[in-house]
């Protein structure tokens, strides 16, 4: 069974502790069975690659590695902080759809 993650794709989330603590990304990447998620520009890590065929090249590469989910927050535009998610029941014509909202503000996230 897989868990459930406070993150999706696309995503803004600030860094709530590590070495990249207080920094802002865009979630790339999620992956609930393992409880990470891959953050634009953060928790980069360098890879030595080998070149697969004639004419590749080789080299140190810089890539973001997965960190762990609990590791970062919902990033709200309008506070400029990391917050909780909450949830509202908003009418869209004849559906009613839950989106999750600031738990401070109450802007839309």
């Amino acid at each position: 069974m897989a868990n459930k993650l406070h993150v999706r794709e696309g995503d803004t989330v600030m860094v709530i502790s590590g070495d990249d603590k207080g920094e802002t990304g865009k979630v790339l990447e999620v992956s609930p069975r393992e409880g990470k998620i891959i953050v634009e520009g953060l928790n980069k890590v360098k890879k030595h690659v080998k070149p697969r065929r004639a004419g590749d090249r080789g080299g140190i590469v810089e890539a973001e590695a997965p960190m762990y989910a609990c590791k970062v927050q919902l990033y709200c535009s309008a506070c400029k902080k990391a917050v909780r998610a909450g949830h509202k029941f908003v009418e869209d014509g004849d559906k009613v759809r839950k989106v999750r909202v600031c738990a401070k503000c109450g802007k839309t996230l």
